[in-house]
């Protein structure tokens, strides 16, 4: 989703009326938000997550581009006082229907609604690729965080999806060809720098691969060959001869998708 800067309001913004064509663009975000939720270790990933936070009783967390909430509520369960934030109001909107009563803001990952070394626990996933200036965002980070507070970020290298195809050197085409329409795509590999450079103590960094071998991931491939024919990158016939490759692939069970997701976590001193 496309996280561009905007100034953040300093309490919830109202939902804007809907028209037919933004209810259908909100739907089809929210699907593909809550698909990416339900990847192989999705959940298992999102848990860990709390737990490098530290999230728990008597703590305050904000999750970062928290999309339709899904992690605003399993923090909370965990008894956390949460606040979601994110830019897109269509995914503000859908997040408050999805938990009412919970704070979920319109806000910017640069300049947060917080006052000074305020929060607990700071979470970012799969947010940093949409920011031109990650290293702007983690100062921010640091600026809300109480000394020994947590950051945690999540997300994946856009120049590293690793596809079986009958043609390699096309696939390298499209993976690079799709990073290349995201502000940060190598933003993931860099986490464990930024937060170092940003004066993170104890930083440590780690890889997740989801492993994709169904149907399911066609979505996701496809999105890719889309992006990169729409770039110029590739032409419409090698798009569509890429994608029914993988489709054939996805009907004899022979498709594979490997996404590493890099986690990051520091410590502000």
């Amino acid at each position: 989703m496309d996280k561009s800067r905007t100034t953040p309001p300093t309490a919830p913004v109202p939902a804007s009326p809907a028209t037919p064509s933004t209810t259908s663009s909100t739907t089809a975000l929210a699907a593909l938000l809550d698909a990416a939720e339900r990847i192989p270790g999705a959940a298992a990933l999102r848990r860990h997550s709390y737990e490098l936070l530290r999230a728990g009783a008597d703590t305050t967390v904000v999750d970062i581009g928290c999309g339709t909430g899904t992690a605003v509520a399993e923090l909370s369960a965990r008894g956390a006082r949460v606040v979601g934030a994110d830019l897109d109001a269509r995914m503000v909107a859908v997040a408050r229907e999805r938990l009412p009563g919970a704070d979920i803001r319109r806000a910017d990952a640069y300049a947060l609604p917080f006052p000074d070394h305020s929060l607990h626990g700071y979470r970012a996933d799969k947010v940093f690729h949409a920011l031109a200036d990650p290293a702007a965002a983690l100062r921010e980070a640091r600026r809300v965080l109480i000394p020994g507070g947590r950051a945690v970020l999540i997300g994946q290298d856009w120049d590293t999806f690793v596809i079986d195809s009958d043609d390699p050197a096309l696939t390298r085409t499209v993976v690079h060809a799709r990073a290349g329409t995201v502000p940060s795509p190598r933003a993931a590999r860099r986490h464990r720098n930024l937060l170092l450079d940003a004066g993170f103590d104890d930083v440590v960094a780690e890889v997740r691969t989801a492993v994709l071998t169904d149907a399911a991931a066609l979505p996701m491939l496809t999105g890719l060959a889309a992006a990169a024919r729409d770039t110029g990158a590739l032409t419409a016939g090698e798009a569509s001869a890429w994608t029914a490759d993988q489709r054939a692939r996805a009907r004899t069970g022979r498709l594979f998708l490997a996404l590493p997701l890099f986690v990051a976590v520091g410590t502000a001193p």
